[in-house]
């Protein structure tokens, strides 16, 4: 039977509203009732995580979170107990019902407004990819180890100057596969598999990303899990890009916190492409690194900072406390392969971006004379895994 491109619209949206007669009630919500159907967002339904709130009030404690599995497992939203706040989202995110109208119009290819919201998970590269563009400006070309890659050029800044780049990877548009949900004691637990294959010709070898994520009492944990199951060698860089809102909305008196030494200038805050130069932060406003962190006050970030203060298994972790709330969040990067911390923060927004990374911004660039871009040598039947966990704490 044919349909018209409307019929398919209007038996999308009844579909749609069938989804959300099915949710169940903000009372069922809080016994902890989990998974729930949502909305379908690149084929696939949300998948929401609840946990019932075991403490007494005083003390901050998660509550629930939501995947995305048609959008590679975007960790779209967290839900937490606040002290003085109740429950509220810590990520900067639009309802489920507008996220899919927005990712999945036809006018957003490439899957490059997941990455505008939410909690989008990065591979095989985060950040920027710049390199000489074909004549119609749509395809990106690099090198990596003597052979030549292309990549679609999916962004640019906003000036008309602005020069198109590839951005964040090859997966935001992936569905998952295999999505198994299960608990353990009060743990709630998200997986799903990503047969990312070569990535449409635009990789070096054969993917699978493997992601899972855990909702405790006092912690999320994300993994993200790359295998080269092909047969050659393959670079591979893994990042995370999540919003993470400041409860007060007061964005001056907010502090950060960043473990990085050494910032990579950029040409300008539209292109945001490395010059190649890592200046140290002592003495500037971009110095995060004093215990308790900084005021953000009225300092533009969109920054990538570096040569981390790391524990001695390899672990480094950065904050992002906002003391009017009385409220703070300790993101941890559990391996040691996390080299690189980017934040995000215009000065007009009660968000930070704050994206734990393998890789430096442009990997692959001739700016970079010592080689040592961040990204990790996968030969045949190798993995390597990116592991993040978020903790709450009263400031």
């Amino acid at each position: 039977m044919f349909f018209s491109k409307s019929s398919h619209y209007l038996l999308a949206a009844v579909l749609s509203t069938a989804i959300l007669l099915l949710v169940p009630s903000a009372a069922a919500q809080s016994k902890g009732e989990s998974p729930m159907m949502q909305p379908q967002i690149g084929g696939q339904p949300a998948i929401v995580l609840h946990r019932a709130r075991t403490g007494d009030g005083g003390k901050p404690e998660f509550l629930s979170l939501t995947v995305l599995p048609g959008r590679a497992m975007d960790l779209f939203q967290i839900t937490a107990w606040v002290p003085g706040k109740g429950e509220i989202p810590l990520i900067h995110s639009p309802s489920l019902e507008e996220a899919a109208r927005i990712l999945d119009a036809p006018e957003a290819p490439y899957g490059t407004k997941s990455f505008t919201f939410g909690g989008p998970f990065l591979a095989p590269f985060a950040n920027r990819i710049i390199g000489p563009l074909s004549k119609d400006g749509r395809i990106v070309s690099f090198t990596w180890d003597g052979q030549p890659m292309t990549l679609d050029a999916n962004w640019k800044g906003r000036k008309p100057e602005a020069m198109p780049h590839a951005i964040h990877g090859l997966m935001l548009e992936s569905a998952a596969d295999g999505v198994h949900v299960s608990e353990s004691g009060d743990s709630k637990i998200v997986s799903g598999l990503i047969h990312g294959g070569d990535f449409s010709g635009h990789w070096f070898s054969m993917s699978e990303v493997a992601i899972r994520v855990t909702l405790e009492r006092g912690a999320v944990i994300a993994a993200v899990e790359v295998k080269n199951v092909g047969n050659k060698p393959e670079p591979v860089g893994i990042g995370w890009h999540p919003y993470f809102n400041l409860p007060s909305g007061d964005r001056g008196q907010a502090r950060l916190y960043v473990p990085g030494d050494l910032r990579a200038e950029v040409n300008n805050y539209d292109d945001v492409f490395p010059t190649g130069k890592l200046a140290p932060v002592g003495g500037t406003p971009f110095d995060f690194t004093q215990a308790g962190g900084a005021p953000l006050g009225a300092t533009f970030l969109d920054d990538n900072f570096s040569h981390l203060k790391k524990a001695a298994d390899g672990s480094s972790y950065s904050e992002i406390i906002d003391p009017a709330a009385k409220y703070g969040i300790r993101i941890t990067a559990l391996t040691a392969h996390v080299n690189t911390v980017q934040v995000y923060a215009p000065i007009d927004q009660a968000f930070v971006a704050l994206e734990p990374q393998f890789n430096r911004n442009d990997p692959f660039g001739a700016e970079w004379k010592d080689g040592d871009s961040g990204m990790v040598t996968l030969a045949p039947g190798q993995s390597v895994t990116w592991k993040v966990k978020l903790e709450l704490f009263v400031p």
